[in-house]
């Protein structure tokens, strides 16, 4: 590419371990769950919790996890946001970086590529790729991000692109990579998000009144509403059963990876596969919005554990549709997004 360059993309994502042994996934356990956005408690309570009792009993635990789900090329979720950014350089015809919030690769190791290779950059685009604004996931990539880019004295100007729920490009993507999927019309579709701790809603609500307060807060217009992680789900599930055309009898939502004991989004996934075949739903198809990019997550906990749970209750057929990765139409809805999304 050519050095007179002035504009690069760095995709944003969680990160993953550096391999499957125990070690390397405590070491992200830790980097994790240390993070003060994702366990929001005292730093030494934060620090006992996670270290003398979460990651060590948690991390052999996930280890077996990452080993059902590693690939030749090593985690799906680095390897496939790798694929994307040699996709979207295709497409836009500018230089793409890509950055993992824990593990690697940095976001120092994206900031400092870019501008190795384009020593006249102006502006970095970031792009988290985190479709609903929440403090454990969107807020804390782009608060590293910024911490790492005054840390480094950088001589371009950085943009950051806001989540995209309600992106028309995106919910079209999403709807489109689907429509395979949602063949036999009997099929109930779930739509699994990650969930995360009512608090951090409470937290997150700018006018500290309207967030969880009513049955219908979420279809309550309100300036909440644009750091409320459990409104966006809302609003993309609407969109794209919209988009769809699925009647509103033909799904439903859940939240999915609890972790710990207080209140966290309901209802939960895992309830759900052992409800729904009890109410009827033999037949289901579930979908995981807030991921992009398959992962842990996603192939492990959701396309294994709880197929095996939805059968075990007694349903019948359990369709997974997997993230959207790097299908044409997602690579457009990127390019689309950091071509003209509105940053922050």
């Amino acid at each position: 590419m050519p050095e007179q360059i002035k504009r690069g993309i760095i995709l944003m994502n969680l990160g993953s371990p550096d391999s499957t042994g125990v070690k390397d996934v405590r070491n992200y356990l830790t980097e994790f769950l240390m993070d003060e956005r994702v366990i929001d408690s005292h730093y030494l309570v934060r620090s006992i919790l996670v270290k003398g009792i979460i990651t060590p009993f948690r991390s052999p635990k996930s280890a077996e996890a990452y080993q059902a789900i590693w690939t030749d090329e090593g985690s799906p979720l680095v390897s496939i946001t790798k694929q994307l950014r040699l996709a979207l350089e295709k497409e836009i015809n500018e230089p793409v970086e890509v950055s993992m919030r824990y593990g690697n690769p940095s976001m120092k190791s994206a900031y400092d590529a870019l501008l190795s290779k384009h020593p006249k950059l102006e502006e970095v685009v970031l792009l988290p790729l985190y479709p609903h604004y929440a403090m454990s996931s969107y807020e804390t990539a782009v608060a590293h991000a910024k911490t790492v880019y005054k840390k480094g004295n950088y001589p371009f100007r950085i943009r950051t692109i806001k989540p995209f729920y309600n992106d028309t490009h995106y919910i079209a993507a999403l709807a489109e990579s689907m429509k395979p999927y949602l063949q036999n019309t009997k099929s109930h579709l779930l739509f699994s998000y990650h969930s995360i701790p009512e608090r951090h809603i409470l937290k997150s609500d700018m006018t500290g009144s309207h967030c969880l307060q009513s049955p219908g807060c979420c279809e309550t217009p309100s300036a909440a509403h644009r750091y409320c992680y459990r409104h966006q789900c809302f609003m993309t599930t609407k969109l794209v059963t919209e988009y769809l055309g699925i009647p509103q009898d033909g799904y439903s939502v859940s939240f999915q990876s609890k972790l710990g004991r207080s209140e966290w989004l309901k209802p939960s996934t895992t309830m759900r596969m052992e409800q729904m075949p009890k109410e009827g739903i033999k037949d289901l198809v579930v979908v995981c919005p807030s991921f992009v990019s398959d992962c842990l997550e996603t192939l492990e906990e959701i396309a294994i554990r709880e197929k095996e749970n939805f059968l075990a209750a007694g349903g019948e057929s359990f369709t997974f549709v997997p993230c959207m990765n790097t299908q044409p139409g997602w690579v457009k809805a990127v390019a689309q997004l950091v071509g003209n999304g509105i940053g922050n």
